[in-house]
């Protein structure tokens, strides 16, 4: 027998640009910061009374090293007693540790959990690689772990382990997605966020960062248009349609929810927001990773037992503005419900926070739209996807 899981509470930090105004803020302060604003929202709640805290994280080679999940309880200043563990499937991390904690709930394995994740790409290290022997006559290159592929296994095939950007290229070909297209979704991605700024629709959600001036999203442009877009180069082919301008940014940020069974309820001190209705993961050829929320939002509505009609809202992650435009088009769904409020290619895309933050803004935007129905979806590097799907309790 399940127990049903609600979402009670939801909140993030700004996102900022890389280099820009949270680089000088530790990954692990950035985890605990929005893991102390999460627990603001539910003052009732006895911190003692959460059974686990799940991180998710997709670098973990320098400040977030040695179990970011446990270091944010700790410097939370939460009891001892609460345990942490961090969890890295690379961009679907936080979303992967919210999937994990309400099926712990759905067990009975839990009854409060707290889910979320982080990454500061800025401060991500440089590493090197240990040599075989002492004392190597030869130079050895120190490699970013900021993003994508680092030391790769020699017997990885060669086509899988290309650039993000070229696989999107390739998905773009295939799928034949304009230039045209991906700047117009951009510049609407980058709008939507501004004007939800403009109406407050993020300020329930943001938990500010101490001593950073950064009142919103840092890589939010407003004003943009395809046509300011279509001025800049590809970034991946000389004759390519993917720019720094469609597709995400690099950045840093933290996010959690509060994740509690029915019963939890009292002791959190709050209604639910949402029911975590259905969860999926899918896997398919690394170079199609874009594509890859296709099959995973079609299993979550399965598990649902809804269809694509009955959806009102969805928060898809924008990595990269063709892969979205495939996923939309193959769902067949009408592009005004996806990222009504903005998505990543204007508030930003660090890594193990972002699949947080859209369950926290879908559940948002369907108490703003007073939608029942909503899925939460994004890629994964090396070919997969996650998909949550979430009831408004209220509608």
């Amino acid at each position: 027998m399940t127990t049903a899981s609600f979402l009670y509470a939801a909140t993030r930090t700004p996102f900022g640009r890389f280099g820009g105004a949270l680089a000088e803020v530790r990954p692990d302060d950035l985890a605990a910061i929005a893991l102390t604003g999460l627990l603001a929202k539910a003052p009732a709640l006895d911190p003692a009374r959460i059974d686990d805290v799940l991180w998710g994280n997709a670098n973990g080679a320098g400040e977030d090293n040695r179990n970011v999940g446990r270091m944010a309880v700790l410097l939370a200043g939460l009891p001892v007693s609460v345990p942490g563990s961090t969890i890295n499937r690379l961009c679907g991390s936080s979303l992967d540790a919210a999937i994990s904690g309400s099926r712990a709930i759905a067990s009975g394995d839990a009854d409060i959990v707290v889910a979320g994740g982080v990454e500061s790409m800025t401060r991500a290290p440089w590493v090197l690689p240990k040599p075989g022997r002492a004392y190597p006559a030869g130079d050895t290159t120190a490699v970013s772990t900021t993003l994508g592929w680092r030391l790769v296994n020699k017997r990885m095939p060669a086509g899988w382990t290309v650039s993000l950007g070229e696989c999107n290229e390739q998905l773009g070909e295939k799928y034949k997605i304009s230039r045209e297209r991906q700047d117009e979704f951009a510049a609407r991605s980058h709008n939507r966020a501004d004007q939800a700024w403009s109406d407050g629709f993020y300020d329930a959600l943001v938990t500010p960062v101490p001593g950073v001036d950064l009142p919103r999203d840092e890589g939010i442009r407003a004003g943009s248009t395809a046509a300011k877009l279509s001025a800049l180069k590809p970034a991946f082919r000389p004759d390519g349609t993917i720019t720094a301008g469609n597709a995400s940014p690099l950045n840093d940020g933290a996010s959690a929810v509060l994740l509690g069974s029915e019963a939890a309820g009292a002791a959190i001190g709050l209604d639910p927001l949402a029911r975590v209705a259905g969860r999926a993961a899918n896997a398919l050829d690394p170079r199609d990773f874009g594509f890859a929320p296709v099959e995973a939002a079609q299993r979550a509505l399965r598990q649902a037992g809804i269809g694509w009609e009955d959806v009102g809202a969805v928060e898809l992650n924008e990595a990269f503005a063709v892969q979205s435009l495939a996923c939309v088009d193959a769902w067949g769904i009408d592009p005004e419900i996806v990222n009504v409020r903005g998505g990543a290619i204007a508030i930003g895309h660090p890594l193990g926070a972002s699949g947080g933050r859209i369950l926290g803004t879908l559940s948002q935007v369907l108490r703003e739209r007073n939608e029942r129905w909503g899925v939460a979806a994004i890629c994964i590097g090396v070919g997969q996807a996650l998909a949550v799907v979430l009831e408004n309790v209220n509608a």
